[in-house]
């Protein structure tokens, strides 16, 4: 959650990573959406991806908002989210994780509202 992040931008990203179509269809093409598989999701907290690194050795969280607005942004995408999908787990916010996963296939996206 960037600083000048607002619940708008909270909705429309939990829109998009609902509706993304990220998953193979039939033909092994990326097709579907996490809402067409019927799939889970786990979202993590992770406000380290805001840093800028673009100077020096070392990232700014400069950008970042305040962890209160952070907070009710997250809780706020979780919402909005749990809209659509029933399965949906989360990270604790403001904790230190350990999160493993197994990618799939060559990509990463980034996305943002």
């Amino acid at each position: 959650v960037g600083e000048d992040d607002q619940l708008r931008n909270a909705e429309r990203l939990a829109e998009r990573s609902l509706n993304y179509r990220i998953f193979p269809d039939a033909h092994g093409k990326m097709n579907r959406s996490l809402i067409d598989t019927g799939g889970a999701m786990l979202a993590v907290p992770q406000f380290t991806l805001v840093a800028d690194s673009g100077k020096g050795n070392r990232p700014s969280f400069g950008h970042c908002a305040d962890p209160e607005l952070g907070l009710e942004l997250f809780q706020h995408y979780v919402r909005s989210a749990q809209k659509s999908i029933t399965r949906l787990e989360t990270g604790e916010f403001g904790a230190d994780m350990s999160v493993s996963l197994i990618n799939t296939g060559p990509v990463t996206f980034w996305l943002s509202a």
